[in-house]
């Protein structure tokens, strides 16, 4: 391996977190965090799968590892970015997505950019707790410049964002403050260029918790020509992080 593949191979691995590598594996798994969300929680769930399954979860940059970096504030750049890294995880190998809250934007977003430039889509498409970006029932976020802080505490709750026990202590917030602005960035940005008609032909599953804010899930039906199925579990906007 020459140091440019090398180079490569340390990026991609910045922007992807592999806790437990399985060479063997057939099918890849990426996971998509939340609003200022890391990549541990669902690397984590590489440990207790198939074994011909391989878990990675996308590390946003500004955190972890990528602490240096700037954050991303925009979808399609992000988008980008992870298109560009994910090409040598998934090997030309099968692969499904699974977002969570700001996640499934992202997820559903970077299957959208594959599709339209002619490269393989995920098999399957996993959205959770998110509402779809094309419903009415979306909550329009105003610009950064444009939101106080009262207003940043109602779009975390409203949205979903991130954990109520997060959201509820404000020096916490504040001090993620540049995180959780540039995160809610990326989500106001997923509304730009919105399908119109179904644009993938994937499948598609969604999550929400019995108590969770989303609303209209059903929508999400419209961006796929494949199977939709929804599931609802026990729990609020964050019912995937009990451990049952």
């Amino acid at each position: 391996m020459d140091r440019g593949d090398q180079a490569k191979r340390t990026r991609n691995e910045k922007v992807f977190n592999c806790l437990y590598k399985n060479p063997e594996a057939t099918f890849k798994l990426i996971c998509f965090p939340w609003v200022a969300g890391g990549s541990v929680h669902f690397a984590k769930w590489g440990q207790d799968t198939h074994d011909s399954l391989e878990v990675h979860s996308l590390r946003l940059p500004g955190r972890e590892s990528r602490i240096e970096e700037p954050f991303a504030n925009d979808i399609s750049q992000l988008v980008d970015e992870v298109v560009c890294a994910l090409q040598p995880v998934i090997q030309e190998k099968p692969f499904a997505f699974f977002g969570h809250s700001m996640g499934s934007y992202i997820a559903f977003r970077t299957a959208l950019h594959l599709k339209e430039n002619n490269k393989p889509e995920p098999l399957h498409l996993f959205l959770s707790s998110a509402t779809p970006i094309h419903s009415k029932a979306w909550p329009r976020i105003p610009k950064e410049d444009e939101l106080s802080e009262e207003q940043m505490h109602h779009y975390l709750k409203e949205f979903g964002g991130t954990p109520k026990d997060f959201v509820e202590e404000k020096e916490l917030v504040q001090q993620y403050k540049p995180m959780i602005m540039a995160d809610l960035n990326v989500v106001s940005s997923c509304t730009s260029n919105i399908p119109s008609k179904a644009v993938l032909s994937c499948d598609l599953t969604c999550f929400v918790g019995s108590e969770d804010i989303v609303k209209d899930v059903e929508a999400w039906k419209d961006v796929t020509s494949g199977n939709t199925n929804i599931h609802q579990l026990p729990g609020d906007h964050f019912y995937l992080l009990d451990p049952a």
